[in-house]
């Protein structure tokens, strides 16, 4: 059995969930969010618990039935808490802030990045560097929050760029002269 996939995922109080076949819905004090499970692969709700389980023990539906169980609890822990990341910006000059639903980013480049918010993402700027991505749906804050990286990866020589607050870069030594 997938040791994930065997857990039951415990339905929180202030949490509604309808299943109809395949498709879960999941409905909490932040929102509403909705996936449809893997073909084969049957969602049950008993007891206030959510039961996962899969047909047979093939490599790929035990790979299956752990991703089911696990996207469907993140998503009870999405409508109860909300899922964040944060990002930091490093650089002389390098700032952001929110227009409406647009972020604007100064990075150094001839011209400001704008990024347009997706439906169901919140983001904070703090102190023009810090940049606080939330939302309900963990998969869609962590796309975001990686696409925003992805305008300044930091680089190592300086540690200039769009970094994870958590992040860690690895620097290296620069060109010396003789």
């Amino acid at each position: 059995m997938s040791r994930i996939g065997k857990l039951p995922i415990m339905i929180p109080a202030d949490v509604k969930v309808a299943i109809n076949g395949q498709k879960v819905n999941v409905e909490g004090p932040k929102g509403k969010l909705e996936w449809i499970a893997t073909d084969n692969i049957s969602v049950k709700m008993e007891d206030n618990k959510i039961i996962v389980e899969r047909p047979d023990d093939s490599k790929q539906m035990k790979a299956y039935h752990g991703l089911n169980r696990q996207l469907i609890a993140n998503m009870i822990e999405g409508v109860t808490k909300g899922y964040s990341k944060k990002l930091t910006i490093v650089g002389t000059g390098f700032r952001s802030n929110v227009n409406g639903d647009v972020l604007e980013m100064l990075l150094g480049y001839s011209h400001p990045i704008h990024h347009k918010i997706p439906k169901g993402i919140t983001i904070k700027v703090e102190k023009n560097v810090e940049i606080e991505v939330s939302g309900i749906d963990k998969q869609l804050v962590g796309e975001t929050a990686a696409c925003l990286r992805s305008y300044y990866p930091p680089e190592p020589y300086k540690g200039k760029g769009v970094r994870y607050s958590d992040e860690h870069v690895k620097r290296k030594a620069g060109k010396t002269v003789a």
